[in-house]
């Protein structure tokens, strides 16, 4: 066990579960039809320009965050972004924690994707 990962604990098993994808990668990957695909930022950001398709479910509100998720297909994968990537990691361990199997993340949010 590293220094690093005996102090704040390895998250080795997790980030097998949790996978970010490059720009062109997360593209490829959402071409497809029926996945799940999770826009994370504000409806202020989500209005002023988001991915096709991408439902709204601000990671701001806790209570908004948790019945939105309760809806979705744990057993499917779901593709998860925000401005930057920050947002999308913190809500992807989230996700982790109510039981989703597969959480696909893209490198350097939205600002990547424009």
């Amino acid at each position: 066990m590293s220094f690093i990962s005996a102090l704040f604990g390895s998250k080795k098993k997790e980030t097998d579960r949790i996978a970010i994808l490059n720009k062109e990668e997360y593209k490829e990957a959402i071409e497809h039809k029926n996945i799940q695909l999770v826009d994370v930022r504000t409806s202020l950001e989500y209005t002023s320009g988001h991915i096709k398709n991408a439902l709204n479910i601000d990671f701001f509100n806790a209570n908004t965050f948790q019945r939105e998720f309760e809806k979705l297909d744990k057993d499917k994968p779901v593709y998860l972004y925000c401005r930057s990537g920050a947002r999308s990691q913190k809500a992807a361990y989230k996700l982790l924690d109510m039981g989703f199997t597969k959480i696909y993340d893209l490198k350097g949010g939205y600002n990547n994707w424009r």
